[in-house]
Formats: C-alpha cells, sequence, structure tokens
C-alpha cells in the first residue's frame, strides 16, 4: 500500500490512462464539483485585513520534545512549555508526547471577544497527531477551519487518521483550504512515493474544500498568502517530482492544471501550491506560520507583506526549509535577509536544521526560539 489506500504506481510510459477503480471515482467526483456544494473558490482576503487581539500558536507535532524547561516571557511573548514528567507519581506513565519529523499547529485567535481555532497540517502520521491532540486537551469540535500548507507526507500523513478519529464532531462543512489543484497531485522523491492527498477523505469527511491559489480569508481571523512569489535571492531545493492525472482515484484533474504540466512524465515539483498562513496580531504586526518555505522563507515573508499591505513582522514560525546541502554563505545571507525584515521573534521548526539556529542565534540572540512539541507561543494580549 502506497499512497492512502492506492496500490498503483504511476508509468511515465502509460500516462493518461487510469489505474484500476480510478474511474468510477473520477466520475463520482466531478459529479460533487458540478454539484459545487462540496469544493469551492476560498473568499478572497480583500483589502480589509483581519485583525486579532491576541493569538496563541501551540506546536501540536514537529521534530523533537524538549522536557524540563520552565515557562517564560520574552520581549512581550508569552511562551508556555510542556514539561512533561509523571503527572501521577504512584503510578507509571502512560501517555506522552511524542515527536516525529512533521508539523502541525494548532492557532487559537481572539478579536473582539470572538474565538477562533485553526489546525495548521497534520504532521506525518495519525498516531502522533491524535495523541498529541489529546494530551494538549485540544478539541477539534471547536475548529473553524483547516489548512493544509502543501502536498508532502510530513504535513498531511496523518490527516485521513485524524477525519476518521473524529468522525461525526468536526463541525458540518468545516473549511478545508489547500493552495489550489496541483496540492493534489502525485509525488515522488529520490527515496520512492510521497503521497497523494486523499480528496474522498476530506470529501467522507463532510469537509467544504476551499482551493486558495490567490489570497484568502481564513476563519475571519486570519489569512493565506496565495502563490508565494520567487522575489528573493533564494533558490529553494526541489526534492519532489510531481505527475499530473487520476490513479486509482488519486491525483489532480488535468483540465484543472496548467498545460505545460499537463505533458504525461513526472516534471519537477515548483511548489506552485505551496501557502503560507497569516494573522495580523493588533499593535504588534503579522505572525507569519510558514510551514515548510519550499519556495524559500523570505519569499513566503514578503508575499505576506505584499498581499497584506503591511511591512512590520512581528514573528515567524514553522519550518525554513533551510537542510543540508545548503551551507553556510546561504544561511548568513538568509540572516541577513531577515534583520532587514527585523522581526520580533523567529522559531524555525520542522525541516529548519540546527545549522541555521546556531548560526541565527550567535546573529539575532534571543529572538531565536526553539519550536517544539507541546509549546504554546502567546502573541498580544
Amino acid at each position: 500500500m502506497l499512497f492512502g489506500g492506492c496500490n498503483c504506481i504511476p508509468d511515465p510510459s502509460s500516462i493518461g490512462a487510469l489505474c484500476s477503480g480510478g474511474a468510477g471515482f473520477v466520475t463520482a467526483m466531478m459529479a460533487a464539483l458540478a454539484a459545487g456544494s462540496r469544493t469551492a473558490e476560498a473568499k478572497p482576503l480583500g483589502r480589509n485585513i483581519p485583525e486579532v487581539d491576541r493569538l496563541a500558536v501551540r506546536i501540536v507535532t514537529d521534530n523533537m520534545v524538549i522536557q524540563f524547561v520552565p515557562n517564560e516571557t520574552r520581549g512581550g511573548l508569552t511562551i508556555e512549555r510542556r514539561t512533561g514528567g509523571n503527572t501521577s507519581p504512584d503510578r507509571p506513565p502512560r501517555a506522552a508526547l511524542h515527536a516525529e519529523w512533521g508539523l502541525a499547529m494548532h492557532a487559537e485567535s481572539q478579536a473582539g471577544g470572538e474565538t477562533r481555532h485553526v489546525l495548521i497540517d497534520f504532521g506525518y502520521t495519525p498516531e502522533v497527531l491524535n495523541n498529541n491532540l489529546s494530551i494538549l486537551k485540544i478539541d477539534p469540535s471547536l475548529f473553524d477551519a483547516m489548512v493544509l500548507s502543501h502536498g508532502h507526507y510530513d504535513h498531511f500523513g496523518g490527516m485521513v487518521g485524524f477525519l476518521n478519529a473524529t468522525k461525526g464532531k468536526l463541525k458540518g462543512k468545516l473549511p478545508f483550504y489547500v493552495g489550489g489543484e496541483d496540492a493534489f497531485c502525485l509525488r515522488k522523491n529520490p527515496g520512492g512515493n510521497f503521497g497523494a492527498i486523499d480528496r474522498r477523505a476530506i470529501m467522507d469527511a463532510d469537509l467544504a474544500l476551499m482551493l486558495s491559489e490567490g489570497p484568502a480569508l481564513v476563519a475571519d481571523h486570519a489569512f493565506t498568502t496565495g502563490r508565494i512569489g520567487q522575489v528573493s535571492f533564494e533558490k529553494p531545493l526541489l526534492p519532489t517530482q510531481e505527475i499530473v492525472g487520476i490513479f486509482d482515484g488519486f491525483g489532480c484533474f488535468p483540465e484543472k492544471m496548467p498545460a505545460a504540466k499537463n505533458i504525461g512524465p513526472y516534471i519537477p515539483d515548483d511548489f506552485d501550491h505551496e501557502i503560507a498562513t497569516v494573522y495580523m496580531v493588533k499593535g504588534k504586526g503579522l505572525v507569519v506560520l510558514t510551514s515548510c518555505s519550499h519556495s524559500g522563507v523570505i519569499n513566503a515573508i514578503r508575499q505576506a507583506q505584499k498581499v497584506s499591505g503591511i511591512d512590520k513582522v512581528h514573528a515567524v514560525i514553522g519550518g525554513f526549509h533551510i537542510v543540508p546541502p545548503l551551507g553556510d554563505d546561504y544561511i548568513r545571507r538568509t540572516i541577513e535577509e531577515f534583520k532587514e525584515i527585523d522581526p520580533d521573534h523567529l522559531i524555525p521548526a520542522h525541516c529548519t536544521g540546527d545549522r541555521f539556529y546556531d548560526l541565527a542565534r550567535q546573529a539575532l540572540g534571543d529572538k531565536v526560539i526553539h519550536s517544539a512539541v507541546g509549546t504554546r507561543f502567546i502573541f498580544g494580549g
């Protein structure tokens, strides 16, 4: 089983043919799309940028757990850490937060007396995601929206298991944002298949699939960046390839994809569908949740500034995708760009790499804060 129940590996020599079981699903899916009730273009951001009084971002899934570090306040930012340990001293522990290669974040915002809850990405496995949500006492029935940043296993791998575990508990027609049809294409990396988002699972969960190729409003309090342009020096790594078509019920619809990509075989993944999620905190500035930054972390921030018309960046949280073989010169140039942007807080997570953290701490000091599973960052209020 290779991706979400699909046993078919696309063969570039026979692209265009559906794998067994695919045609019926495509017919049903196209009927659902034609009905217009389950998939829609997301509401454009518009000129009025939403502003929140307070934002708390909890790291649900990340690469590491840090134990026994106290809570602190740093430059107006409150950092709440899960200290772990045995909560019942007379009994051995039975549950603990788990770390894994992947990312999921829970954002809780308040504005004008109203609260919104958004889940951003799903980590690598449902076992870790569901376990951590339970321990952190995050109630999925409160979610007002979910955002999936891009089509890589380490960000959507936990999705189907999460949707199964929460069936009947989520709000009906809960908005589920992706950065366009390209997000659903099958992908592979040098190690083999890298999966495809299970569109059928989204539909079966009674979610409202929102395609947000452009900047889109999320739960009235946040917005997505839309497509992230290449405006900086960054030369993002291209670790995956994608293919257009439907294979055994998985993939992206050819007629909804650019002709330049609909050429048959696998092509380099340009991450045109990747999006970041952004909040504007009153009196503070933008908080940019980058997720993975395949298109470049500086590019993601510049896109958030561009679509909002707001230059001040309060914080950047998420994966920066600064990993080998990117060397020290590249890292130092990225740090210089961060100095120019001048965020108050820089919270690298997931796919950032220890070398960036070390050099950024040297250059930016206490602005740079380690992410860890369970940590809650509270901005404003």
